[in-house]
Parts: C-alpha cells; sequence; structure tokens
C-alpha cells in the first residue's frame, strides 16, 4: 500500500485524496486553514465545467482537457457517498441587441477554435427558442446555446469529498501549515512525515517552490430571488465586461465577472460591487429586488502561460495553475496525477502539462 501525503486541502487536494484512497492507498491530507470550509478558490468558484465558453479566450488545450472532464465529472458523481447536484443542461450566452457584435464575435472565435468538429456543441436559439428553455430571458432576440457545458453544487461536493476521505480511512490535518513540502517529505511546524509520494496541491500557497504561480483576484455576489428562474448558467455579453450567473440551489445565484492581476484579499470593491449589480439587472430587471446575500473574493492560483502543470521529480509531484479553470480541468489533472503516483499507463494530457525532473525539485 502506497502511503502518500498531500499538501493543500483545494479541489485538487480533495479530489487526488479521494481517487487515491479508492485506489487502496494511504492518504494523508494537509491543510493550512479549515477543511470543514475550504478558504480557497474552490469555494468561490461558480463551478462551471464550460470548455466552449472558455476556449474563446484561451488555448486550444483547455477545451480537449475541459471535453475529457465532461465525461468524467458524471462519472466521479455517481461514485461519491452522497451524489451532489449536477446539471448538464448546458449554458446560454446572450447580449441585448445595441451588443450583438459581441455575441458574433463570441460564435466566430467559438467556431475558429474549435472548427466545424464542434458544429453539434451549440446551436443559434431566437426569441421563441429562447423562451422555451428560458422563460426569463425571452426579451433577448438571439443567443447562442452551448448544450454540452454542465455546472455542479461546488459547497456540496467539497463537503462530500471530505466525508469521503474520513469515510474511506484518510487522515486529515487543519489549520497545520507545511513549512517545507519536498521529495518523500512534509514539514510541518511541529513534525515531520515521509511518504512514498508527496503531492502538492497548495495553489497560490506554493509560491516558496513555484517561481511563477501568481495569484489572480476574482470577486462574486451571491443573490436570492423568487423572481428569476434559470435552469443553467448564462453568459451576458457587454463591451466592458462579461458577465455570468449561475443558479443554486434554494433560489440563489452566483454572479461574477471580474478577473484582477492582484494578490489583494480585501473585500469586494464599491466600483466591482456596482457593475456586477447594474449588469446583473441590466440582464433581467426583475433581479431589482434580489438580496444580496453575500459577497466573496478569493485568489485563482495562475502561472505565466494561465495553462496547468505538474513538476515531477522523485517522491513529489507539483500541481498548480488551474487559473479560473479550476472544475473544468480538475479532473484530467487528477486523473494524470493518480496515473502517475500508481505507475499507471499515462493520462491523455500528461505529456503537455507534465515536466519530468525539474530543476527546483
Amino acid at each position: 500500500m502506497k502511503k502518500i501525503g498531500i499538501v493543500g486541502g483545494g479541489l485538487l487536494g480533495r479530489l487526488s485524496s479521494w481517487r487515491l484512497l479508492r485506489a487502496g492507498c494511504d492518504v494523508t491530507l494537509f491543510e493550512a486553514g479549515s477543511l470543514q470550509v475550504c478558504p480557497g478558490a474552490a469555494r468561490t468558484a461558480a463551478a462551471m465545467i464550460s470548455p466552449l465558453s472558455e476556449v474563446v479566450d484561451s488555448e486550444r488545450l483547455i477545451y480537449d482537457m475541459g471535453m475529457a472532464g465532461l465525461k468524467l465529472w458524471p462519472a466521479w458523481n455517481q461514485q461519491l457517498g452522497q451524489p451532489i447536484t449536477y446539471s448538464e443542461q448546458g449554458s446560454l450566452v446572450v447580449a441585448h441587441t445595441q451588443d450583438a457584435s459581441q455575441l458574433t464575435q463570441f460564435a466566430a472565435k467559438l467556431r475558429h477554435h474549435i472548427g466545424d468538429a464542434g458544429d453539434a456543441s451549440y446551436q443559434w436559439l431566437d426569441q421563441k427558442q429562447i423562451a422555451e428553455i428560458e422563460r426569463d430571458l425571452s426579451h433577448f432576440h438571439r443567443a447562442l446555446y452551448l448544450h454540452t457545458e454542465a455546472c455542479l453544487d461546488n459547497h456540496a461536493l467539497l463537503d462530500q469529498l471530505l466525508s469521503d476521505i474520513h469515510a474511506l480511512g484518510g487522515h486529515t490535518f487543519e489549520y497545520t501549515p507545511a513549512v517545507e513540502v519536498s521529495s518523500h517529505k512534509v514539514q510541518t511546524e511541529d513534525q515531520r512525515f515521509t511518504f512514498d509520494e508527496v503531492i502538492d496541491c497548495r495553489g497560490v500557497g506554493a509560491k516558496p517552490d513555484i517561481h511563477d504561480v501568481r495569484g489572480v483576484r476574482g470577486e462574486v455576489l451571491w443573490v436570492q430571488t423568487r423572481e428569476v428562474q434559470l435552469q443553467r448558467p448564462v453568459r451576458f455579453m457587454h463591451p466592458r465586461y462579461k458577465l455570468y450567473v449561475v443558479p443554486k440551489p434554494n433560489h440563489q445565484f452566483i454572479i461574477g465577472a471580474t478577473e484582477i492581476e492582484s494578490e489583494d484579499l480585501s473585500p469586494i470593491s464599491l466600483r466591482s460591487n456596482l457593475e456586477l449589480s447594474s449588469a446583473l439587472y441590466a440582464l433581467n430587471p426583475a433581479f431589482a429586488e434580489a438580496r444580496i446575500t453575500a459577497t466573496d473574493v478569493n485568489l485563482r492560483p495562475s502561472l505565466m502561460d494561465n495553462l496547468p502543470r505538474i513538476e515531477r521529480c522523485k517522491g513529489l509531484l507539483r500541481a498548480n495553475g488551474l487559473y479560473r479553470h479550476g472544475y473544468l480541468l480538475a479532473p484530467t489533472v487528477v486523473e494524470t496525477i493518480v496515473n502517475e503516483v500508481l505507475d499507471n499507463a499515462s493520462a491523455p494530457y500528461s505529456e503537455q502539462i507534465m515536466i519530468k525532473e525539474p530543476a527546483l525539485c
């Protein structure tokens, strides 16, 4: 039985722990903060699995890995002790008539990146067709329906993964920052642990060991209302920002758009709050009476090229750089980690994202 130490209790850390425990490994998970309420970007995120939406402003690799993730998530969900809410109803991209060029440009970029092969993944809808699937967006004359995309309840997922880790016999240490993460070893403030493999999933916390990791600030609003019903994530194209709105349980919605090159974790700014709120009102004026139940800020762990990377040397893997694509890319990154630890055949994207024997290991 392989003895594995995983540092970082966010999405990658929890998924890797869960998958390796299911494969029969002895796993110990370390988290610098709380495990009960994940403090990382994984809890702040909207948790969209949106390869088509993201490829428009990203590399083709993001789309390919995301499409693979779309196949893994439903199967993984059924393997959880208690499956969580997972919606496969696609997503909509909309714009008002005066901003129709933004929507047309989005579609042109999408076609450029994925070509004719992706035609079956999306379609144009007219006003009547929009009303049939999203009644409260029937005032839009045109929309792009990305019907292969999905989203999930990330708060429930993070909680369920922790529950499963404990049920499978995993060992956990919260409020236990690692002062050293190296080959076969994890050093905390008062104890040294030795493992067959160590997996570093600390995100921005890995800055001492990954020279090009940085945090990219993201800000979100949570609102609650019964006045608007949405069945799927919606992206609202606007000349100044691209808003996303994702329905959540209990008549709640998470709204985001900001992407700020800053590692500031102070509360959401007045400007961002106003812009997110005004864009939400422009999407549907019925949101005017929604109640803002929370705001949140976090840092997305990102590398210089905004692509994921796994650094590999004897007894150590460092996985980082999910950027704004956490739930989209996590399955394929975790599959690569698990296959490497278990000496299985290489995962499909290991050659693109893994660097073996990096100098700094």
